[in-house]
């Protein structure tokens, strides 16, 4: 039976994408989209303005998203007052953003990353186990239902603040979908950047 149960869970961790890291220095891949205004927000043009925060969150299922959208809301015009732009990237589609909204009270950028484009050249992609799938499903998410995909594809809650010449000045990227660059990170790091 455990022979059996092997061969059952190995499938799953083959089929697993391991994210990577952008580094300091590393040139941001642009990408063009819709928000959830229907407004159009290239990376290079905002980059025209100012500095860019690139958030990118797994979806309003998650408590940890949620909490993190609100203080960057909390925060958004200290932001703002640094010169910055924040854009927030998911895989979740349009009427899982308003809900992100309504949890999290976020008014800036939320880009709907149909197919996960901008996940996957940002390189923070993952697909969830067999397991996890299972956990959460027994938990009434479905990830493939939200995103409108077919793959089970997440990605990794990481942070970038690209500076204006398009280069990745700061980041945060960690496995661990509870652990985020905090604001007051945020607001110091655009500090340096003035």
């Amino acid at each position: 039976m455990r022979f059996l149960l092997f061969i059952i869970l190995i499938p799953f961790s083959v089929l697993a994408q391991e994210p990577e890291p952008l580094f300091i220095g590393d040139k941001a891949p642009n990408f063009l989209a819709l928000d959830q205004f229907e407004n159009r927000v290239s990376l290079k043009e905002r980059l025209e303005s100012g500095p860019v925060v690139v958030v990118f969150y797994r979806g309003q299922w998650c408590p940890h998203c949620n909490r993190h959208m609100s203080q960057i809301q909390d925060s958004l015009q200290m932001i703002l007052d640094a010169g910055a732009s924040i854009i927030a990237v998911t895989p979740q589609k349009r009427e899982k953003i308003e809900k992100t909204m309504e949890k999290s009270g976020a008014k800036f950028s939320i880009i709907y990353d149909e197919n996960h484009r901008i996940m996957d050249k940002y390189k923070v992609t993952f697909k969830l186990s067999g397991w996890k799938r299972f956990i959460y499903a027994f938990g009434g998410i479905n990830i493939n239902k939200a995103s409108g995909n077919k793959d089970n594809a997440l990605p990794v809650p990481a942070t970038y603040i690209i500076a204006k010449d398009g280069t990745v000045y700061s980041s945060h990227f960690n496995e661990d979908y509870s652990e985020r660059m905090q604001v007051i990170e945020m607001l110091e790091i655009l500090g340096e950047m003035q």
